[in-house]
């Protein structure tokens, strides 16, 4: 005989199908509240620079939004464009020699001005890796971003101790955007597959939300004599 499942209360089904409702309104609700909120700053900060005669609420009896945001992408691609040929350069070069001699802001322009560039080139190779490392003690792992090697006095001092090191980041959970900037030796990395999108989601879940398209070889590979993949190699 096959044992019946006992009845859930009027309570517990009313509880389940608000929880389900949640599961399935939150991340819609917080996707359009993120956007907007996108979409208004950005009008906020372009609209009242723009002549009156480009602004297509003054031909409208209602304000349309998302302009300001069209029209920022649209002025910074051609700023971007006209800064690579020989007169955009120049007047780029000039525009970066004046902010230099102002003490205080030179240095904050640098500085952005560098995370930019490492983030945004193509070229570069910043955090499109994900591994682990034995962290905070030895046997407990903490997955975290591969930045790059490390560089300029950095490296040099432990290049004279015989480290070869690598730059990553440690963020916490579940706000991947703070974290610890940790040196640790290329050998100690164990390097994963997933990418730098799938480990965030990791991360930001706090374990619960894993990668789909490794779900399939995490569950394949679990055995009590797995080897650790090969150090990493940037």
């Amino acid at each position: 005989m096959t044992e019946k499942l006992p009845r859930l209360s009027i309570a517990t089904r009313i509880r389940n199908n608000f929880l389900a409702g949640i599961i399935i309104c939150a991340p819609i609700a917080i996707t359009l509240w993120l956007t907007w909120s996108v979409v208004r700053w950005a009008d906020s900060w372009v609209k009242p620079y723009l002549p009156a005669r480009y602004d297509p609420d003054n031909y409208l009896n209602f304000a349309v939004p998302g302009s300001g945001l069209l029209i920022g992408l649209i002025i910074i691609t051609i700023i971007g464009f006209l800064g690579k040929n020989l007169i955009g350069q120049s007047i780029v070069q000039f525009s970066e020699s004046m902010v230099r001699r102002v003490p205080l802001v030179r240095v904050i322009y640098k500085s952005v001005k560098q995370i930019f560039e490492t983030v945004l080139k193509e070229r570069s190779n910043s955090f499109k890796k994900v591994g682990l490392i034995e962290y905070p003690s030895a046997g407990l792992w903490s997955m975290v971003f591969i930045a790059t090697d490390a560089k300029g006095e950095i490296a040099s001092k432990f290049n004279a101790m015989g480290h070869d090191m690598v730059c990553v980041f440690l963020p916490p959970t579940p706000v991947p955007t703070a974290g610890f900037l940790i040196f640790v030796p290329r050998e100690k990395i164990v390097p994963l597959d997933m990418t730098p999108e799938d480990g965030a989601k990791l991360l930001i879940s706090g374990g619960l939300v894993t990668p789909d398209e490794l779900a399939a070889k995490i569950s394949k590979s679990k055995g009590p004599n797995k080897q650790l993949p090969e150090p990493i190699e940037l």
